[in-house]
């Protein structure tokens, strides 16, 4: 396989030979470990095996600057699974010790899935589960451990290659091995495998992973406005770039891998069998799929019907038979008419060509008391997306883990629901899981490019899927774009996302080659599930946000990505022409629901009476008005009001606390009568005020006289003394008295 990769691509293979280096077979107590090396964009990404976890299937550890990640693969050869869906998991875990923190937890452990964990572990399936052998059934984990973390270099990147390399020496069976590059984009140059603080100045940050045949197998970033012809040159440099991994561990495999295993042979329908499913049940499919006016709970209930009736008939004449294999045999009948009908006619199930997009309607200020909310309907894809806006406190925190010193806090964020009634279904209510976290991650690197910087509030997008036909996370991303100029945030352009799909038709002599295919835009449920692809893209007339590749074969060559990427521009373009026709530009004229931010600011002498005992005041205030005081900087504080009347009725308490709390203002240079209040070692205790807090005058400024104790003075509590003022300190605030000024002869002015 190597060889042929080198005889077909002699660039690629020099560059290989000068790229990496082998470390042979040191010994290392007692176990034998060997290191390949690849420099990949001029920082070398070093394989290690044979040194930790030995009795797994294969184990691989894979270091980037000072982050270092171990993947393992594990197969059990006793459980083996009768779903056609391949038996895989993944999970990759973040350790606190591994960037040297303590986990801020009760019992100080790492507890549940962290969002970046969730996203990762999506991240490595994607990347590695369209290349297992059609057939395999044994269940298989991969898990990816983060031992080390420089905070320089994300370990995502490392987690592919490593579940790459572990998976190639292991004697499981797999296609691969892959390679997993990130490429940047600063200034119009392409940076292959940028750093975490050159991410911060790039206009794009997608990860590809390719195969050794120079096809795509996964991608997922997002972009700032990117064009298709860069975004394109991009993928183009990350596929010549992940040759090298591949060849690294093509190099290990052949030295140190494990024969592989056989993949077993399923229990697989005959063809003698699937001959019989065609001649009952092809026709009524075919017949099912040309009815456009079936919807998709309609069209399924045709096809199960058909389902049942075909399984019954079959029973008879393969009476030894097992069920599921007679159902394999009608769902390949089912499966081949619905891929051939669109190949051959070019007509969809629901009667578009292979450009056409859904129906599609948009409203926005659906309900009035929320500060920004849109329906967006497709076809029977329906989202309800609404806009919160909160203050500065409410903002996401970094994790504690991958937080580097001058990152800020999230102050936009995306949370997307599907709910168990958007596919008509009986499930729990509220339950987030990776599917969830994904799909608004993906919706919110859409819309992030468009959020502006300094934005004063913080922006909670949620996003409710009520009806699901497919492509509900692109239908988040329009839905979402609605709803942010409905709530009146300055976004700068609108945003939509669209789900491209492919349906192809291999080469019937190699089986690799792939002969015919069918690009489809805005796919339904059903294209997605009887499909080869998800391609699912967002972006504005300035160009691409966000990009997530899935497919189901092993990759595609670049051709293809090109023709989905360019079919997907044309179809937002329209979608974004219908979504103008609703709200074109951010809402200028504010609602009444829209909350109020303003500065308060309070003289430092006051800031205590102010405050209160504990922060009661501030705490009291918000119990009432629901306004949030956040003190900023001494005497400044930022006011939060849900609404405006939230706001005056804020006011209101705020200049009651005020006036109750008031007192006289002092003149500089002015002589006042105190009174004593405490008598100390090294000075007195006094005030000029009943409502005022007592000032502090130390021993040096009662007297010219040098004295060990006021009381050498006959100073007492409660007794009125006079003093001069001399304004206040202006860090503190707190008031300047002095007694012993005046013992000068001085012309004086007495309150």
């Amino acid at each position: 396989m190597a060889s042929c990769l080198v005889a077909k691509f002699p660039a690629v293979r020099n560059k290989v030979l000068k790229s990496y280096n082998v470390f042979r077979r040191r010994k290392w107590n007692n176990a034998s470990l060997d290191m390949i090396q690849v420099d990949i964009g001029g920082e070398p990404i070093r394989f290690s095996i044979g040194k930790i976890a030995k009795i797994t299937d294969g184990c691989c550890v894979a270091k980037l600057g000072e982050t270092s990640v171990m993947a393992t693969a594990v197969c059990d050869p006793r459980k083996s699974s009768p779903s056609s869906f391949v038996p895989l998991t993944v999970d990759f875990r973040q350790k606190a010790a591994a960037a040297g923190r303590i986990p801020m937890t009760r019992k100080r452990r790492e507890f549940g899935e962290t969002d970046k964990e969730i996203l990762t572990s999506r991240v490595i399936d994607r990347s590695i589960r369209p290349l297992f052998p059609k057939g395999f059934s044994l269940e298989t984990q991969i898990s990816c451990n983060l031992l080390a973390l420089d905070c320089i270099n994300d370990p995502d990147i490392l987690s592919i290659n490593a579940a790459s390399a572990a998976l190639s020496l292991s004697d499981i069976p797999w296609n691969g091995p892959v390679g997993a590059v990130r490429v940047g984009l600063i200034n119009d140059k392409i940076i292959i495998n940028p750093t975490r603080q050159d991410l911060a100045k790039s206009s794009l940050n997608l990860i590809i992973t390719a195969t050794q045949e120079n096809n795509v197998v996964m991608l997922e970033g997002s972009a700032n406005h990117v064009l298709i012809k860069q975004f394109m040159e991009a993928i183009k440099a990350g596929v010549s770039e992940a040759q090298l991994i591949i060849k690294g561990i093509l190099n290990l495999q052949q030295q140190f891998g494990k024969c592989k295993r056989p993949v077993g042979k399923p229990s697989l329908a005959s063809s003698d069998m699937i001959e019989s499913a065609t001649l009952l049940c092809e026709a009524k499919f075919s017949d099912i799929f040309r009815d456009f006016t079936l919807d998709k709970m309609r069209r399924g209930m045709a096809v199960d019907a058909v389902i049942q009736e075909t399984l019954e008939k079959l029973k008879e004449s393969y009476t030894d038979c097992d069920s599921s294999i007679l159902y394999q045999a009608i769902n390949s009948v089912y499966k081949n008419t619905f891929r051939n009908l669109v190949l051959e006619t070019g007509i969809r199930c629901d009667g578009r060509t292979m450009t056409d997009l859904r129906p599609i309607s948009c409203e926005v200020d659906t309900f009035k008391p929320l500060h920004g909310s849109a329906l967006f309907e497709r076809g029977q894809t329906q989202v309800l997306c609404s806009v919160t806006l909160d203050s500065e406190e409410a903002a996401l925190r970094n994790d504690p883990v991958y937080e580097i010193p001058g990152d800020e806090d999230k102050n936009f964020f995306l949370h997307y629901e599907f709910p168990p009634y958007a596919t008509n279904e009986i499930g729990r209510v509220g339950k987030f899981g990776r599917r969830e976290i994904g799909h608004g991650a993906l919706a919110e690197k859409s819309l992030k490019p468009v959020i502006p910087v300094g934005f004063p509030f913080t922006i909670r997008l949620t996003s409710e899927v009520l009806a699901s036909n497919g492509s509900s996370s692109m239908a988040t991303v329009c839905g979402g774009s609605l709803a942010l100029m409905d709530a009146g945030v300055p976004i700068s352009v609108p945003v939509a996302g669209v789900a491209i799909g492919l349906i192809t038709a291999y080469n019937t002599e190699d089986n690799t080659s792939i002969e015919k295919y069918a690009i489809l835009a805005d796919i339904l449920g059903l294209e997605d599930y009887l499909g080869d692809m998800d391609f699912k893209v967002s972006g504005s007339e300035e160009g691409i946000t966000a990009v997530q590749l899935d497919v189901k074969i092993p990759g595609l060559p670049l051709n293809i990505i090109d023709e989905s990427l360019s079919l997907a521009a044309d179809s937002w373009s329209k979608i974004l022409n219908i979504m103008n026709q609703a709200i074109s530009k951010p809402r200028e004229e504010k609602k009444k629901s829209w909350p109020v931010i303003e500065t308060l600011e309070v003289p430092l002498h006051k800031l205590g009476q102010f405050i209160g005992s504990g922060g009661m005041n501030l705490k009291k205030i918000h119990s009432r008005t629901g306004v949030q005081l956040t003190h900023k900087e001494e005497g400044l504080f930022s006011v939060f009001a849900p609404n405006s009347q939230a706001m005056q009725e804020a006011k209101e308490i705020v200049d009651k606390l005020l006036l109750d709390k008031m007192v006289p203002e002092f003149e500089y240079g002015a002589i006042y009568s105190a009174k004593i209040v405490e008598v100390k070692d090294s000075g007195v205790m006094v005030t000029l005020h009943p409502n005022m807090k007592p000032t502090f005058i130390k021993n040096s400024m009662l007297d010219h006289k040098k004295i060990k104790h006021s009381s050498a003075l006959g100073l007492e509590v409660d007794q009125e003394i006079l003093v001069k003022y001399f304004g206040r300190d202006p860090v503190d605030g707190k008031m300047r008295l002095s007694r012993s000024a005046l013992k000068t002869p001085l012309a004086l002015k007495i309150s």
